[in-house]
């Protein structure tokens, strides 16, 4: 399936969740955890081709998601992305080290989902802030991004891992982030993060 979305960065996911309610969206998934690895060939082959593959843990599921090389876009984030729940995630793990793939980049973040028409609307905690993704069809994010008087300037095409990379943590580091706080009516939270040694990493959210 092609993946077209944009990240707005925000101070105040309470807010942001009150409103998207008002406006008629609606819960789909209360805040979890969700727990990501990306794998890559030594020597960064996926990165340099700026693909990605990703192992999302998020409570007793696992997902493995491909992400395609970024398509031209001045205003969205857009890549072909093809994903699939996995049954034994420890016996996948042994298939890629077998095949070659290691796993270079580790993070986590805190997500809630919401649904406003034809947009998935996730409101997720990072160590590096609070986001606001909405992923959909282009004219239906426009149409939400005005509803929420965000201008398009405001929005971020980049993934998490770029910001985590941008925001202090090298390459080749392992990184381990969330949120402690759920988002609340005051939006109040606080974060935390460790790291540890490992390989480069390619972009993915």
């Amino acid at each position: 399936m092609l993946e077209i979305e944009i990240k707005i960065r925000t101070a105040d996911l309470g807010r942001v969740r009150r409103e998207l309610l008002e406006m008629g969206a609606v819960v789909v998934r209360e805040r979890y955890r969700e727990d990501n690895t990306l794998y890559d060939f030594r020597g960064g082959r996926l990165r340099a081709d700026r693909r990605a593959l990703r192992l999302r843990q998020a409570g007793k599921k696992t997902i493995l998601t491909f992400k395609g090389t970024p398509e031209k876009s001045r205003r969205f984030k857009v890549r072909r992305e093809f994903e699939t729940e996995v049954r034994d995630g420890a016996a996948l793990r042994r298939i890629l080290k077998a095949l070659g793939l290691l796993p270079v980049f580790r993070y986590a973040k805190h997500r809630t989902v919401l649904r406003w028409g034809r947009v998935t609307v996730c409101l997720d905690e990072l160590a590096i802030g609070t986001f606001v993704e909405l992923e959909g069809e282009r004219q239906h994010i426009v149409k939400l991004a005005k509803r929420m008087a965000v201008p398009s300037r405001d929005w971020v095409r980049q993934d998490y891992v770029q910001m985590l990379v941008e925001a202090g943590y090298p390459k080749g580091t392992t990184h381990s982030s969330s949120r402690s706080v759920p988002p609340s009516s005051s939006g109040a939270s606080s974060s935390s993060a460790s790291s540890s040694p490992s390989g480069s990493a390619p972009p993915s959210s």
